[in-house]
């Protein structure tokens, strides 16, 4: 009875024996052969496997440049498989399935870059950054291979820039496909050359400007002829060398407002651009006697001190005259500071007034020391009125004035 049992367990043992074996021998109907799963961008890339079968198969390749099903070869009990160029060339990782075979092959490929860059990408920015050690610009370098891969991480680059006459060189390594570096601006201004350099390939020559900072105040000065109110010579206001805290000068163009407020509290503007950090703006001097309080201003940043000046009387009387009925008022002669004739241009007014309203006013420029008017009987018939000159900031009234 044992031996009968026994027999029986050994039986049932080759069966289940049997079964598994042939369950694997099914299971393997296709294996892989390749163990190479690193390779360098560009290398032909194929991958083989053993068949029992002659079935076509398809393999399923994808990575982050896109995907692609290649069918298969076989020979000789071998099936391979070819990746295509535009999955090879890319540096990254390229997962593999087959997709069309009872068994789950599947695994991915570690795809390299060249050691040796053939191109060098630099972006540098912002094109200019303001001196004084606070601001910076950015360069991002990016060396590539012969496919336009990103070289390996860990690879040295080398970082180069001038500035005055100091030449500066610093070892950097690439790292997730780039590597940068930053350039704090130093405190004086300029032009800072920079360029990088990977296994003996060279990039382009890139520059920032290192402009002066904010300006601080600064003072005014004034540049004149004489002090005479005549209306014609020039005054010329200009500004000290306007500069920035770090004793740089601010760049040439910037726009200085000169603010002048006279006797009255009305305002005049004159503007002027710097060259070499100083600023001119020109006048006209007043016709009549005032006080000229100027103040400069580099609007939003920073301003000047206030300047006065003073403008003297440059005529004490004149003579006017009514000829033709009083029709025709010759204004003249118009004496200046020495006696002479006043240069052509000086405004000369006119104010006509009718039972104590002003009805008309008239305006007319120096000629040779004279101005003349003239009322037209069309305009201003016969009646009496009120006459007021006004030049220089001289007033003279002609009342019950008799037009015929």
């Amino acid at each position: 009875m044992k031996l009968k049992q026994g027999l029986f367990l050994i039986f049932f043992q080759l069966i289940v024996v049997s079964f598994l074996a042939q369950e694997t021998t099914n299971r393997k109907s296709i294996s892989l052969l390749s163990t190479k799963n690193e390779f360098v961008a560009g290398d032909t890339i194929i991958l083989e496997f053993t068949s029992k079968n002659k079935s076509n198969f398809q393999l399923y390749c994808a990575n982050s440049y896109g995907s692609s099903v290649i069918s298969s070869k076989s020979l000789d009990h071998k099936i391979t498989f070819e990746i295509p160029d535009f999955l090879s060339e890319k540096k990254g990782i390229l997962s593999w399935m087959l997709i069309n075979s009872k068994e789950k092959i599947s695994g991915y490929i570690s795809i390299l870059s060249k050691i040796q860059p053939k191109t060098m990408e630099t972006y540098l920015g912002p094109p200019s950054i303001e001196a004084g050690g606070i601001d910076f610009a950015m360069l991002v370098i990016i060396p590539t291979d012969s496919l336009d891969n990103p070289i390996r991480n860990n690879s040295k680059v080398i970082v180069k820039h001038q500035f005055l006459k100091s030449e500066i060189q610093e070892t950097i390594f690439t790292d997730k496909l780039i590597t940068y570096k930053t350039f704090f601006s130093p405190i004086k201004s300029g032009r800072m050359i920079i360029s990088s350099e990977s296994f003996g390939l060279n990039s382009k020559e890139s520059d920032v400007n290192i402009m002066p900072a904010i300006a601080t105040n600064f003072k005014l000065f004034v540049r004149r002829n004489h002090d005479y109110a005549d209306g014609n010579q020039i005054t010329t206001f200009y500004t000290s060398v306007i500069k920035d805290r770090n004793n740089n000068i601010v760049s040439d163009g910037s726009y200085i407002e000169f603010f002048i407020t006279n006797n009255n509290n009305n305002i005049l503007k004159t503007t002027g651009t710097t060259i070499n950090g100083i600023a001119k703006a020109k006048i006209v001097h007043p016709d009549f006697e005032e006080n000229w309080k100027i103040k400069a201003f580099f609007i939003g940043i920073s301003e000047s001190d206030v300047l006065e000046i003073k403008y003297k009387k440059v005529i004490e009387n004149y003579n006017v005259a009514f000829l033709n009925k009083n029709r025709n008022i010759k204004i003249g002669p118009l004496k200046s500071f020495m006696n002479q004739i006043i240069p052509d241009g000086l405004s000369v007014k006119l104010s006509i007034y009718k039972n104590n309203t002003l009805i008309k006013e008239l305006f007319e420029e120096s000629k040779k020391g004279y101005t003349d008017f003239y009322l037209d009987p069309n305009i201003f018939e016969n009646n009496m009125y009120k006459i007021i000159v006004s030049t220089a900031g001289i007033k003279k009234e002609f009342k019950n004035l008799n037009l015929w």
